[in-house]
């Protein structure tokens, strides 16, 4: 694997960005539940079109079922998502992309995976090429074309899913904890793949639990707990200055049990 810089990426020049306060998606009063156990309730989101929101909370807060949700890829009990203010379609989810945390791969060449892709989306010819080429060279993939794709690293299998993701030319990009589990220098490569994708106008929805990332990549933060929206608002607010005692918990390294014990405990061995 080539070497990458382990330096954290900054976010490259806004001169293209197109972020506004008009949303390109909504999620109004979203409720889910599966095996008699209530999973989101009442949830209501809006992503501000070119901007990138980030999607944070404890583990089992139910930021993985919002997104996929979000996406259309689970229908809802309750509530709907709308896409530039309509409802969502199998048509309007051809402008979103989603990578997934571990990534989903063809048992094909680094290469087939995105002709497949760029194929799908009716792409073909030199077109299709020059396109597959600007994908590698992005990724620092061109030397690992003809390579199987499943016997990559971890972090190349996933800068592979990103580009492959973006080949499409989604307006949305919906990103999974991408990062998890991979070296410093994978995920700043990531990183840098989502802040250039950004910086071109595509609108980011990403799951996060690492606060780092967050202030690296984030202007936007919904944060969850037990399935409800805690607090929302600009990054800096939500990570420094949260208003929530479930954000401040997060925050602090602490438990949150609920507003009914009226307290939160410190993790073992925690000096709060």
């Amino acid at each position: 694997m080539r070497d990458l810089a382990f330096d954290m990426p900054a976010a490259p020049s806004s001169c293209h960005r197109t972020a506004t306060g008009e949303p390109i998606l909504e999620a109004r009063n979203l409720g889910f539940e599966a095996g008699g156990q209530r999973l989101l309730h009442g949830v209501d989101v809006s992503v501000r079109r070119g901007a990138r929101t980030l999607i944070m909370g404890p583990n089992g807060a139910g930021k993985s079922l919002l997104l996929r949700l979000m996406h259309g890829l689970i229908k809802p009990k309750e509530g709907e998502v709308l896409w530039q203010g309509s409802p969502l379609t199998k048509k309007t989810m051809r402008a979103q992309a989603m990578v997934f945390q571990r990534p989903v791969l063809l048992r094909r060449s680094v290469l087939a995976n995105l002709k497949f892709a760029l194929s799908v989306r009716g792409l073909q010819g030199r077109p299709r090429a020059e396109k597959i080429d600007q994908a590698l060279a992005s990724a620092g993939l061109s030397h690992l074309a003809h390579r199987p794709a499943r016997v990559l690293s971890g972090g190349e299998q996933q800068r592979l899913a990103v580009v492959r993701a973006l080949a499409c030319e989604p307006d949305l990009l919906f990103l999974d904890e991408p990062t998890a589990n991979l070296d410093p220098a994978s995920t700043a490569a990531i990183e840098k793949l989502v802040l250039e994708a950004n910086a071109q106008g595509i609108t980011i929805v990403l799951v996060t639990h690492d606060a780092g990332q967050a202030k690296r990549l984030g202007e936007d933060v919904i944060f969850l707990q037990d399935g409800r929206i805690a607090e929302t608002g600009p990054v800096d607010q939500v990570l420094n200055r949260p208003r929530s005692e479930p954000a401040r918990a997060w925050r602090d390294g602490r438990l949150y049990l609920g507003p009914d014990l009226h307290s939160v405990s410190s993790y073992p061995g925690s000096n709060t």
